[in-house]
């Protein structure tokens, strides 16, 4: 049989071995062949299997027989048992040695065991007795709090319903003070614990105490009704600070509290007592107060006080008041009127002072005092009625009356008012307190205020129309006087117009700028009217122009810009103006502008042609002769003709100026005559008439 041979993949690659080195060259049979080639089979097996070992690999490798190799490994084998034995022979001793160790650590580990066995029996035994311990500690806790709970109820409920000797004596005996409050505010927690609870109602011990917390309650209640009422009738008193004795009352407050919880009817009773004294006592006062105001009041216009009227009357303000006017400037002139309103936040006047010193007021001096009056006391009276009753409209209900009182009054002076600057100036400072109460953030007088300028209004709009229809159908007759100086309309005209201007700049009212508007075209149609009543145009003329040279000074003082009022009578001004000097030099050089203007509009070259030196010596000669002269009596005529000085230079200024354009005019027109030259002697120079024109200028 041929030896057989395996292929063996080391290392990744390929070699071939004789497996004969391995089987040996021993014949086999049939049998004994196939047993070999199972065999081999199987070694072929173990070597794919052992082909990554490295052992096995190395000897595959360097070619060693397997039976060298075994020899060679049990040889090595027997010499390690050998040298082992021998190792065990030199230290048998230490083995003796350490297996007496072990014998007496295995005893006394067993005894350990048998300590630690009973440490563990004791252990469960102690484990059972701390949780019987526990238990019995969480049920004693549990019934510890409990009866701390229970305890805490019940001391609260004996606390609760429990009536203190003390507190009785306080109640029965005491003096309402602090402490009185105090012990009130726990005998209302004791009532409301009574009633509130429906398990206390159940209790025995509430039949035993409900009777004694009654009686205190009803003990409580007319001591403090009596002294509440004692202390409201207090305020009837003459001369009581009403004010100081209501601060005084707050501190007592939680009286009211107390009755509105626990006495309804009572409270009820207090509330109506409270009304109906402050009613009656503020309106004794207010009414007294009035009664005080009349006597210092100063009459400043009747209904015969008008723009129009010729004749100036004395009249009173008020059908009530009966001292005669002092000042007639003060019917249409703002005056010293206007410091009522810097003076809108000073105290209210106090009327036996100013009657012990004689001193007479404007109506609206006295409204604004009794205006500031109203809201100052309407002011405390809301924050006492509020922080005392805690009821906000309980003040409607209390200055019903005061009100009635001031606006019944109010009425019946308003119906015989006809100062139309004391009524706009009331306007004003009812605004102004309006602002007052909304910056304090007291609204229980808006009603009030929003009816008394409402009233204001329709009347103020009534005596302006009497003023303006004073105008449009003045009687022109009775009103003229043959001076061309401002007429005494035209000043009042002025004067109340600038009077509402400057009363209407911090406002701009639309409706008001509207009807001066209107009383400016009255006035302007009656100056018109009174001037064609002057026979010359030039009178005319110079009335116009004083009447409105007067208006806007007047108009000028009221405000800077003056309004439109204003800026339309300068240009009313400066027209007239223009006629008045057109008027002035033809009355002293007629042929000399009726020349100039009669060359101006005809063509130059024609004019020229047609000139001849006749037509203009004459013109020249009497201009030369009698110019200054001329210029003089222009001079003298608007001193005499003007009332405002420097108006009137700044017309005469207008006036030579234009004469010296005519002038110009003339000089030219003759140096282009032929022979023209002969007149050169004749003519004034212009630096000549400057000269004089800068002379005149000079004055003002």
């Amino acid at each position: 049989m041929e030896a057989s041979t395996a292929a063996v993949v080391y290392d990744g690659q390929k070699q071939r071995f004789d497996l004969g080195v391995f089987v040996g060259d021993l014949p086999l049979d049939d049998d004994v062949a196939s047993s070999d080639n199972e065999s081999l089979d199987g070694l072929q097996q173990e070597l794919e299997d052992c082909k990554n070992d490295e052992e096995v690999a190395n000897i595959l490798a360097n070619g060693i027989k397997l039976r060298d190799y075994t020899k060679g490994v049990e040889n090595s084998i027997r010499q390690v048992e050998l040298d082992s034995i021998q190792d065990y022979i030199t230290e048998s001793e230490n083995l003796v040695l350490l297996h007496d160790q072990i014998c007496d650590c295995d005893n006394i580990l067993s005894q350990m065991e048998t300590v630690l066995t009973g440490f563990q029996t004791e252990i469960g035994s102690i484990s059972s007795e701390i949780k019987v311990l526990q238990e019995k500690s969480m049920d004693m806790g549990l019934k510890l709090k409990n009866r701390k709970a229970a305890e805490s109820k019940l001391s609260k409920f004996v606390e609760d319903i429990i009536v203190p000797p003390r507190m009785i004596d306080i109640i029965v005996d005491g003096e309402v003070n602090d402490e009185y409050m105090r012990t009130l505010d726990i005998l209302s927690k004791k009532i409301k614990f009574i009633e509130a609870d429906s398990m206390v109602k159940s209790s025995k011990a509430l039949k035993d105490v409900q009777p004694e917390v009654e009686r205190l309650r009803q003990k409580a209640v007319s001591k403090i009704f009596e002294f509440v009422i004692q202390k409201f009738y207090a305020l009837r008193k003459p001369k009581t600070n009403i004010q100081i004795l209501q601060q005084s009352v707050l501190k007592y407050k939680y009286i009211i509290i107390f009755l509105k919880e626990h006495a309804k009817e009572i409270h009820a009773e207090v509330r109506t007592a409270y009304i109906d004294t402050m009613n009656k006592v503020l309106s004794a006062h207010f009414r007294a107060y009035i009664q005080a105001l009349e006597k210092l009041q100063l009459d400043i216009a009747t209904s015969t006080d008008l723009l129009g009227v010729e004749t100036r009357t004395t009249g009173y303000l008020f059908s009530i008041g009966k001292e005669p006017l002092k000042a007639r400037s003060s019917v249409f002139a703002l005056g010293e009127r206007i410091n009522i309103l810097k003076d809108i936040d000073q105290p209210a006047l106090i009327p036996h002072i100013a009657e012990a010193k004689s001193q007479k007021y404007p109506y609206e001096v006295l409204f604004r005092s009794l205006q500031k009056l109203l809201i100052d006391t309407a002011t405390s009276e809301y924050l006492f009625s509020d922080d005392f009753f805690g009821e906000e409209s309980l003040f409607q209900d209390i200055f019903a009356g005061p009100i009635q009182v001031v606006d019944e009054y109010f009425n019946d002076v308003l119906l015989n008012c006809y100062d139309a600057i004391g009524i706009m100036l009331m306007i004003r400072i009812i605004h102004q307190h309006q602002l007052i109460m909304f910056r304090r953030r007291i609204p229980c007088l808006d009603s009030y205020l929003d009816k008394v300028n409402m009233s204001l209004w329709p009347r103020f709009k009534m005596v302006f129309d009497l003023h303006l229809n004073s105008l449009r159908n003045a009687n022109i007759k009775t009103l003229w006087e043959d001076d061309v100086h401002p007429h005494y309309v035209t000043r009042r005209f002025a004067e109340f117009t600038a009077s509402l201007v400057h009363l209407n700049v911090e406002y701009g009212d639309g409706q008001l700028d509207l009807n001066l508007d209107r009383l400016r075209m009255a006035i302007e149609d009656l100056l018109v009217k009174l001037a064609k009543m002057f026979p010359k145009p030039k009178l005319q003329t110079v009335f116009l122009i004083n009447n409105y040279d007067l208006t806007i000074a007047i108009l000028k003082e009221a405000t800077s810009d003056g309004g439109k009022a204003q800026l339309h009578f300068e240009e009313v001004l400066k027209s007239n103006i223009a006629i008045y000097v057109e008027e002035l030099l033809l009355e002293h050089f007629c042929d000399l502008i009726k020349f100039v203007k009669t060359r101006t509009s005809e063509d130059t070259g024609a004019s020229s042609d047609k000139t001849s030196i006749v037509d203009v010596e004459p013109l020249v000669k009497d201009f030369a002769s009698r110019w200054k002269a001329a210029i003089e009596l222009m001079h003298k005529d608007v001193i005499t003709s003007f009332s405002n000085f420097l108006c009137g230079m700044e017309i005469l200024k207008a006036a030579l100026t234009q004469l010296l354009l005519y002038y110009t005019r003339l000089t030219e027109c003759v140096k282009r005559i032929n022979g023209g030259s002969a007149l050169n002697k004749d003519l004034v120079s212009i630096s000549s008439i400057l000269y004089e024109i800068k002379k005149y200028s000079r004055t003002f």
